[in-house]
């Protein structure tokens, strides 16, 4: 997707299982429309500006289950977590859940906040964000600052909205 421009910008790692849309959201975040993508191998990373004095580093990595384990590797300057789900895969939740809680052990992101994106929430029986949260047991992270929040990288649908939230959580920890 492109290079970041700044070192100074905070770094934020989207994460997910295949098929979430991670692709897809940076790139409509980035290029401001939806691009063909093919399942990521390794990493796409880009400056996202939120407005003149605000950016940040946005690392998307791939989700096949062979890429998870390398996850750890990204997260050592995270300074927030972006977990996707396809809330219109319920199927697919308990995979996710059990990832998610995964990646949350790791020692280096202790104290880092967590956005969840419920992407493809335009598509006919997408799963609330309350049943999400519930599958993904969210409430159980007391520790943690999270939010979870409604999107759609095929129209942009509240994707500015979660990464304005995101650079609130990262000030406010």
């Amino acid at each position: 997707m492109g290079q970041a421009r700044s070192s100074t910008s905070p770094q934020v790692v989207a994460l997910g299982l295949d098929s979430a849309g991670k692709t897809t959201l940076l790139a409509r975040l980035l290029l401001g429309r939806v691009v063909v993508t093919s399942p990521t191998i390794g990493f796409n990373v880009g400056n996202l500006d939120l407005d003149k004095k605000t950016s940040l580093t946005i690392w998307e990595v791939g989700g096949q289950k062979s890429m998870r384990p390398n996850w750890r590797f990204y997260l050592e300057e995270c300074k927030a977590l972006v977990f996707v789900v396809d809330s219109s895969d319920p199927g697919r939740l308990p995979e996710a859940q059990k990832a998610l809680k995964k990646v949350l052990s790791e020692e280096h992101l202790r104290d880092v906040p967590l956005m969840v994106l419920a992407n493809k929430n335009d598509l006919p029986n997408s799963m609330t964000i309350e049943e999400i949260s519930t599958k993904l047991n969210l409430n159980n992270y007391t520790e943690r600052s999270w939010e979870i929040q409604a999107c759609s990288a095929q129209t942009g649908l509240g994707l500015q909205q979660a990464f304005t939230s995101v650079h609130r959580l990262i000030k406010k920890g």
